[in-house]
């Protein structure tokens, strides 16, 4: 299933992809577009993490929370991770310290001047540990 969402990814934009092929659908292809594509049109692909759309921002909810709910994803550690994610792209009012850690990585690697592909390739196995710290941690 082609996945379809805004250029110059960060946080979401990569949580969500590694989510997308870890947890919902292992054969993804992931296309960037510019932020000032026509969203609404887009026919070819599932839209996430751009203004408006079902996979997107909800009150303090991110991207990542939404494809979570939409794919039933219930396991602690995800939950866990959703947090940090949250708190990493957006500003809730009870942010999860890790966040910030996982902003400057985000905002690290961007910087390098990486195409988003490449940018998945080397952040997935941030997440990847990510995801085995919750893991220990929900299961405390």
């Amino acid at each position: 299933m082609k996945w379809v969402t805004r250029e110059k990814v960060k946080v979401d934009r990569v949580a969500c992809p590694w989510l997308i092929k870890k947890f919902v659908d292992p054969d993804a292809e992931f296309v960037f577009l510019p932020h000032d594509t026509d969203w609404a049109n887009i026919r070819e692909g599932t839209v996430y993490d751009v203004p408006g759309c079902e996979l997107g921002h909800h009150g303090e909810q991110v991207s990542f929370d939404a494809i979570l709910t939409k794919y039933g994803l219930t396991d602690p550690a995800l939950t866990l991770l959703a947090q940090i994610v949250r708190a990493a792209d957006s500003h809730p009012s009870n942010p999860h310290p890790a966040g910030e850690g996982l902003r400057w990585i985000a905002h690290g690697l961007s910087a390098l001047g990486l195409s988003d592909h490449e940018i998945l390739d080397r952040e997935f196995i941030v997440y990847d540990a990510l995801l085995a710290e919750c893991r220990t941690r929900a299961a405390a």
